[in-house]
């Protein structure tokens, strides 16, 4: 089936090369894309405040870059793209699927572009952050809707937010960590070893302006939780306090610092990539901490390649892809991103 329809994964991008020209571009991109947690005058302010905290910032990631051989992110983003256009041909769509990052190449407002240039009817676009939160999903989903907007306002836009409680996503999560585990002969619910559930952080004042992010995170736990038979379990957030400013709590080391066991497990639920927050973070930094309180550290790696991934993004899209009631999927209008053609798996029941 020929479709005029495009269909693009939304990301974060890493620089796959431990350059301080890759580095820093990336970081300003980012600190000025979240100005809005500082007060700025104008916007020359901001921007020299983003180029600030840029370079104070690239040296130490720099390093991080060259620990782990670059970030692998795009790689694997890219293949989950072919995955998916395997996927959507096998249920008789010929779709080609396009990657667009909201800080590297491929840029978003270089893909919105190039897919408003096209002879498309409609664009959907999916952010491949199960979590949804207002810096990633939405901020990508409004920067692209502004990008294909301005290059073509007659392209319409679909977009699927939030999708963790997908049960095919929630199952294979699941079945990831149970696989570690049993190869391992590891038992979660003994009394020497704890689940640690790392999240990636957030500003407080986004939860305070009314993001769920941390409703997600809590049910996103206590559901792998009760699929593996755990009743106590630790979670701790991958802060980034750039600027002064509360984050979400308690940070990860400070959760690592209460777990009362000899073994810990750490399952980074927020990623659908191995990248520098995994990779660095947890397997280096997190790991020499775990080490230093006499804990044995034990990382769940991220499901990346799991071939079901094609298969829950492809439900994502379908409804819009063969023209029927996203409801059918579940999918409801998106209360994070209140604007029409945006739909998730996460809106209340009204």
């Amino acid at each position: 089936m020929a479709m005029d329809v495009g269909v693009v994964l939304l990301n974060f991008g890493e620089p796959a090369e431990p350059s301080r020209e890759a580095v820093v571009p990336f970081l300003e991109r980012i600190f000025l894309d979240n100005a809005s947690l500082e007060r700025f005058d104008s916007e020359a302010a901001a921007k020299e405040r983003a180029s600030e905290l840029a370079n104070r910032r690239a040296a130490g990631l720099i390093e991080e870059y060259e620990t782990i051989g670059g970030s692998p992110l795009h790689e694997q983003a890219a293949a989950q793209a072919t995955m998916l256009e395997e996927e959507l041909a096998s249920r008789g769509y010929d779709v080609e699927v396009a990657l667009a990052m909201q800080y590297t190449e491929p840029l978003i407002e270089d893909v919105a572009a190039e897919m408003a240039a096209e002879p498309f009817d409609r664009v959907i676009v999916v952010p491949v952050y199960p979590l949804s939160g207002p810096s990633t999903n939405i901020a990508a989903v409004n920067d692209f809707e502004e990008a294909l907007t301005e290059h073509n306002p007659d392209v319409e836009m679909r977009a699927v937010t939030g999708w963790h409680r997908h049960p095919t996503y929630t199952r294979l999560r699941f079945e990831n960590i149970r696989s570690v585990i049993d190869g391992l002969e590891i038992d979660l619910r003994a009394p020497d070893t704890e689940l640690l559930f790392s999240a990636h952080g957030t500003p407080v004042s986004y939860l305070e302006a009314g993001s769920r992010y941390d409703t997600y995170v809590e049910e996103f736990t206590e559901t792998m939780a009760a699929l593996l038979g755990v009743e106590d379990y630790t979670l701790g957030f991958q802060n980034h306090a750039n600027r002064d400013i509360p984050w979400t709590e308690p940070d990860i080391e400070a959760a690592l610092e209460s777990v009362d066991a000899d073994r810990v497990v750490v399952e980074p639920m927020s990623f659908l990539h191995e990248q520098s927050e995994t990779l660095h973070e947890l397997d280096i930094e997190l790991k020499a901490e775990a080490q230093d309180l006499g804990l044995d550290f034990v990382r769940v790696p991220v499901p990346h390649g799991d071939p079901r991934l094609g298969s829950v993004i492809g439900d994502l899209l379908e409804p819009f892809l063969a023209d029927f009631d996203p409801g059918y999927h579940q999918l409801r209008p998106c209360q994070c991103r209140d604007e029409p053609g945006t739909f998730c798996l996460n809106a209340p029941l009204e």
